[in-house]
């Protein structure tokens, strides 16, 4: 397990992250969201032992993580990193020496890997040679390559098209189904909560909110909705609850006081046709906009 603990970095008189603590645990897919400049980037480099840590502690299986330690992690920087007039097959072969594969082995998982994105006709091309959809692709392929114990992804899915992201969201099921801890940064907040078992979410430099789907949605306000045969409009009379939305017979209300619910469920029977009163689950998305405004 990977965890973080009182994260802080400084550039200047600017704390772009501040206290961060949160873990990645073995085998748990962990979504790392958080809008441009809250410090995601910031925070992947400093565990993956690319910046320096001003404050704080990164630990790999129960202590100070190593090196070495972090040489077995696979990496996705956000700024592509390979080399663009290399053949796309060798320099996987190379990245994969450098972690400690034989060359046959680098060679076999290269291309069992570029089968899966639908490169393995392109492997002989030179990276510069690729759209930049399929450069992302083999970007990929490195973090992956060596069987890591640890992945570290900073927006993985950017660039991807439908095919590909089904495609890289199954590796990262296979991988994390043998133990290994997944965390990974997205703007793609749909994709995070269909693939996430967890998420972390960053605004300005701070966690601001963590847990699975539901237990972030716990957090937010109840809503229902609410559907009659008849102008539903009386409901921004009832007390202790806030009216988001009437149209006509419908309407969505924010339960304020406990219990208000029951008030305004009952006043639509004693009004006669309630089509419908139901929860409403909200998204990840309004969950997002809640907590870092």
């Amino acid at each position: 397990m990977l965890e973080i603990t009182d994260l802080t970095r400084r550039f200047g008189d600017v704390t772009a992250v501040d206290g961060v603590s949160f873990d990645v645990r073995d085998g748990i897919l962990t979504g790392f969201v958080g809008g441009n400049g809250a410090g995601k980037t910031t925070t992947m480099r400093m565990v993956m032992g690319v910046l320096g840590i001003d404050a704080g502690e990164v630990r790999w299986g129960g202590r100070p993580v190593t090196a070495a330690d972090q040489r077995r992690f696979g990496y996705m920087p956000e700024e592509r990193g390979l080399y663009p007039k290399q053949r796309v097959v060798d320099q996987l072969v190379y990245l994969g020496q450098l972690k400690g594969m034989d060359a046959a082995g680098a060679r076999r998982a290269a291309e069992e890997h570029l089968e899966r994105f639908g490169l393995a006709e392109r492997s002989r091309d030179r990276l510069q040679e690729l759209s930049l959809g399929n450069q992302q692709r083999v970007q990929v392929v490195a973090a992956l390559l060596h069987r890591p114990k640890a992945l570290v992804l900073d927006e993985p899915f950017s660039g991807l098209d439908p095919t590909a992201v089904d495609s890289m969201a199954d590796l990262l099921r296979e991988h994390a189904s043998t133990g290994v801890p997944v965390l990974f940064s997205s703007h793609q907040l749909d994709l995070v909560e269909r693939l996430c078992d967890r998420l972390v979410i960053l605004s300005r430099g701070r966690v601001v909110a963590s847990g699975d789907a539901d237990e972030l949605r716990s957090r937010g306000p109840v809503r229902y909705r609410l559907a009659l045969d008849r102008d539903a409009g009386w409901v921004r009379e009832v007390r202790g609850i806030h009216v988001v939305d009437v149209d006509g017979p419908t309407a969505l209300v924010e339960v304020v006081d406990d219990g208000a619910e029951q008030v305004v469920l009952r006043e639509a029977a004693a009004r006669g046709g309630v089509r419908e009163f139901s929860p409403v689950r909200p998204a990840l998305s309004d969950i997002y906009r809640e907590v870092a405004a």
